[in-house]
This record gives C-alpha cells, sequence and structure tokens, in this order.
C-alpha cells in the first residue's frame, strides 16, 4: 500500500513538474519576442490558465505616483473588474505582500478578513472553497508589484508548491517589467535629446528660417544680424537658387522695419516698358492701356523695404531713375510732374558680376556703388554639402505633407545627393525632391529614383563642357565648327571610364584622393570602381 502511494506521489510530481517547464517554456517565449508590456502581461496569465488550469489570476504593480497598487493586467476578470483594482500599499491582502515582502496564503477567501474582493470578480457567498495565493513582485530587493491566482492545483499538491512555482513565474515577469522600463527610459532619452537638437538646429536658424549650419551659412547669418537694425543698402550677391530671396527677408524681419511692408520685384521678368511702371507707378492715360492712375512698388514699399532681385538686368535709362530715387529718396510716377518722396530701404540681387557690366559699360558705374554698400556673397550648395542632409529632409518632410505621403529616402540616396554638385543650388534640390515625392509610387526614395544627370555628374560635365566649347567656337568664327564623326565621340559610358580611371591614376590609386578630385563620396567612387571593374596592376 505505501509502495503504491508512494508511486501515486511520485508520478502526480513527475506530472506537476512537467505542466510547470511547459508553462514556464511558453513565457520565457512571450517575453522574449514581447513588443507591448500589457499585452504580453495578459499572456502571460493566459498561459497559467491554459496550462494550469488557473481561472483568475491579477498582476497588480505600483502606479506612476508610487501610491497605489492597480491591476495592470488579469486573467478571468472583466475591464469594471480590473478597473475596480486599486489598493493602498498597507491594504488588505495586496498590502500585506508588497509590505511585507512575503507570500500569502489564503486557504478560503470567504473566512479571510483581509480578503477584500474589491474586484467583484469571485461571489461574496459560496459554497465552493476559493484558494488564494499571493506572491510578492520583487526588482532588486524592492517590491514593485504582486502576483496574485486562485490556486492552481489540486488538493493532491501543496501550497508551498504553488508558492515555489508562482515566485519563479513572478521572478519573471519582475525582470521583463525592469526590461520594459529601461527601454522606455532609454526611448524618452532619445525623444528628448531628439527635440533637444531640433531645438538647437531651430534655435540657430530661427530668426532667419534659412536652413543651414555650415561656416559659410553662419558668416550670411551674422551678416544678417548686423546689417539688418540699419537702413544700408543691402546687395545679395549668388548663383541664381542659393536663397537670395530668403535672405532678403530675413533682413527686413530682423530689421525695424518688420512691421511694414515688404515688397519684391524681379527686374528681368518684365519688359522694359512694364517695369519702368511697375517701378514707379502711373497717371491714367500715361500711355496706351492705363485707364487708371496705379502706385507703383516704391509707393507700396514706403516705410518698408523694397526687394529688388535680378538688378542686373535693368536697362540703361531706367538706371538713372532708381539712382535718383536711391540718392534723394524722389520719383515721379510716368505722366505725372508731381515729385514724391518715399522712404524705403533697398535691398538688391543679382547672379551677375555687376562689376563686369560696369566694365561693359551695360550697368552705370554709380548705381554699382550706391548698391555695394553691404555686400553680402550667398554660397552656392557645393560649397555647404554638409548642409544637404538638412535640406534633404525638411524638403522631403514638407512634400510628404503636402502629397499626403510617408516617403523615407536611403543612404545611397543621400550619399548620391550630397556628392552631386548642384548647379540650380537650394532651387534645384527643393524641385528635385519635389518631383520625387510626386512621381514616387513605394515608400522609399533609393538612388534607383534619381536621373541619370545626377547619379553620373562628371561624364555628363564633360559631354556639356565639350558642348559648350564647341558652342563658343561656333559663335566666334562666325560659322559652324566642324562636325565631330559619330564614331571619334566617346559615349557617357566611355567617358566617365576614362575620368575615373585617370583620377585614381594620379593619386596613386588612393580612393579618397580620387574622390575629392572628382567631387564624390568615397562610396559613389567605389560604386564606379565596382561597375566598371577597374583594379589596380600589378608591377613586377
Amino acid at each position: 500500500m505505501d509502495i503504491q502511494t508512494n508511486r501515486n506521489n511520485g508520478a502526480a510530481t513527475s506530472s506537476t513538474e512537467a505542466l510547470e517547464i511547459k508553462a514556464l517554456y511558453r513565457i520565457v517565449k512571450l517575453i522574449g519576442s514581447a513588443a507591448h508590456l500589457d499585452t504580453a502581461l495578459s499572456a502571460i496569465l493566459k498561459v497559467l490558465h491554459d496550462t494550469m488550469r488557473m481561472e483568475r489570476a491579477t498582476l497588480a504593480l505600483l502606479d506612476d505616483n508610487r501610491q497605489h497598487l492597480s491591476i495592470r493586467a488579469s486573467y478571468g476578470l472583466s475591464v469594471e473588474e480590473e478597473r475596480r483594482g486599486v489598493y493602498g500599499l498597507d491594504e488588505g491582502i495586496y498590502g500585506q505582500v508588497f509590505s511585507t515582502v512575503s507570500p500569502f496564503i489564503v486557504p478560503d477567501v470567504n473566512s479571510e478578513p483581509l480578503f477584500l474582493n474589491r474586484t467583484g470578480a469571485r461571489p461574496s457567498f459560496s459554497k465552493t472553497t476559493i484558494s488564494f495565493i499571493g506572491v510578492p513582485v520583487v526588482l532588486g530587493e524592492v517590491p514593485v508589484g504582486v502576483l496574485s491566482v486562485d490556486r492552481l492545483f489540486g488538493l493532491d499538491v501543496s501550497f508551498e508548491e504553488d508558492v515555489r512555482f508562482l515566485t519563479v513565474v513572478a521572478t519573471l515577469i519582475g525582470q521583463f517589467v525592469s526590461l520594459n522600463q529601461t527601454i522606455r527610459r532609454d526611448r524618452q532619452q532619445l525623444v528628448r535629446e531628439n527635440k533637444s537638437l531640433k531645438a538647437q538646429l531651430h534655435e540657430r536658424h530661427r530668426k532667419h528660417y534659412i536652413i543651414g549650419h555650415c561656416k559659410p551659412m553662419q558668416e550670411v547669418f551674422w551678416n544678417i544680424e548686423r546689417v539688418a537694425p540699419s537702413r544700408a543698402t543691402v546687395l545679395l550677391l549668388g548663383e541664381s537658387g542659393t536663397g537670395k530671396e530668403l535672405v532678403a527677408h530675413a533682413i527686413h524681419g530682423a530689421s525695424p522695419r518688420r512691421d511694414r511692408p515688404f515688397v519684391k520685384i524681379n527686374c528681368a521678368a518684365l519688359p522694359e516698358t512694364l517695369l519702368e511702371s511697375e517701378l514707379f507707378g502711373h497717371e491714367k492715360g500715361a500711355f496706351t492701356g492705363a485707364g487708371a492712375s496705379r502706385a507703383g512698388r516704391f509707393e507700396l514699399a514706403d516705410t518698408g523695404t523694397l526687394f529688388l532681385d535680378e538688378i542686373g538686368e535693368i536697362p540703361l535709362h531706367l538706371q538713372a531713375k532708381l539712382l535718383r530715387v536711391l540718392q534723394e529718396k524722389q520719383f515721379e510716377r510716368l505722366g505725372s510732374t508731381r515729385t514724391q518722396s518715399v522712404d524705403v530701404r533697398i535691398i538688391a540681387a543679382t547672379n551677375v558680376s555687376l562689376e563686369e557690366a560696369v566694365t561693359a559699360g551695360t550697368f552705370r558705374n554709380d548705381l554699382y556703388y550706391r548698391l555695394n554698400v553691404v555686400p553680402i556673397l550667398l554660397p552656392p550648395l557645393r560649397e555647404r554639402k554638409g548642409d544637404i542632409p538638412l535640406l534633404l529632409d525638411h524638403f522631403l518632410r514638407v512634400s510628404n505633407r503636402n502629397n499626403e505621403k510617408d516617403i523615407r529616402m536611403t543612404r545611397d540616396f543621400l550619399d548620391c545627393l550630397t556628392g552631386y554638385n548642384w548647379p540650380g543650388n537650394v532651387r534645384e534640390l527643393q524641385n528635385l525632391v519635389e518631383r520625387l515625392v510626386i512621381l514616387s509610387t513605394g515608400d522609399v526614395l533609393s538612388i534607383d529614383n534619381l536621373p541619370d544627370y545626377v547619379i553620373h555628374p562628371s561624364a555628363e560635365g564633360i559631354v556639356e563642357n565639350e558642348n559648350n566649347r564647341l558652342s563658343r567656337a561656333q559663335n566666334a568664327g562666325g560659322q559652324a565648327a566642324p562636325e565631330i564623326p559619330s564614331s571619334g565621340r566617346k559615349s557617357l559610358q566611355e567617358a566617365e571610364l576614362e575620368q575615373v580611371r585617370d583620377a585614381l591614376v594620379r593619386h596613386g590609386w588612393v580612393q579618397a584622393r580620387a574622390a575629392r578630385e572628382l567631387g564624390l563620396t568615397q562610396r559613389q567612387i567605389g560604386y564606379r570602381i565596382k561597375k566598371f571593374n577597374l583594379k589596380r596592376p600589378e608591377f613586377s
């Protein structure tokens, strides 16, 4: 009889251990693949039901204020029952387990005064004996919660066995909660750092609404801040598309005239007859089609700022009138003899050399010196490549918002655009990004989305330069240059191959130096070496 009893006990113990191992295995797998804390905790408690035939379980954790224990996950409780599960740190069985950091066993909840049944999940009066066990969830010897269950096993298994198994589960839960807290803190720290970096970048150029942190742009910002408070005329120099209008806005916005009008006019966009009327205004009947009097841009900009873009294109006879306004602050409308006075600050811009225009006789030297009081040179984008990632990010976000898309860019895409020389400068970059976003059918912009002239800028430049040389020869000689036989022309690919190979030879096959000469990144020159299967020659 004793032998049979021992055999039965051994079999029960073996079966219990198998269930425990199975449950622990499933719990560990859940923790290892969990992406969300609350979902994983609920799934862990469900494992106890599915594997151990448990009816109810709750996990109460400290709230953020560390003043109460609140049910964070459960099995067998409704949402409303969970909501009611809030306990003080020394209240009921939860308080007892939490404050003593020790398990608590209730053989019959109906006869235990500490059992509050606050959730209402168990009937107040029941003929069925319900056993209840609570164990602490501990992190570094500090309690952070309580794991409680209705008894897992039958009467043939001791409460001590329940407590031992639940303590192991509570330890796993504690480690999982700790890991989640660490991840959450790290994420919050990253968010704070990201906000801080964005704030720094915003602070750097928030006054001027111009993106850029490279040294040439810092000099532009410095000049803006120094010249803005004055009344001095400013001449903005730089290639087309470098942002001269933005700088003009920034100077006006940082000046005492910021609340007064900012008026702009493109001197190259209007024919000569209309330009004079646009600048100085006209009276009714001053010319054919002038059916009413109209104020010019100088009048509209009175007490404010007038931005004269492409000032180098203004005709000579208008230059004399413009000079008078700059010197005397006076002018007359077309068709009028009444002199008007204005208080206007002038900001002019040009993408051509006014000095050369003065030498050529197409621009008055006295007007040039009157405009060139404070010159500010805007660097081309190829000289501020460190700003290209910032500009790309900005234009991509704007285009995504305008087109209701969420497109990202690959690292190769960014590297390729950083290596491109941007003859159209920031305007070209903005237009390219907008076009790619509109035409994109996927969620990621890669190097495959770029036009060929961006991917192969060196070879394109060779052909372009050759075409320019032939065109100049044709114009100089008055007749067409002899046509090069098609058999003697190099394809773009051949020209690119030759250029890369020659650069490598000149620099002893040091890729970094060759890349710098060609205006490429190391990644781009590496791509071309692989593309053309270029290998350093062996010497005996």
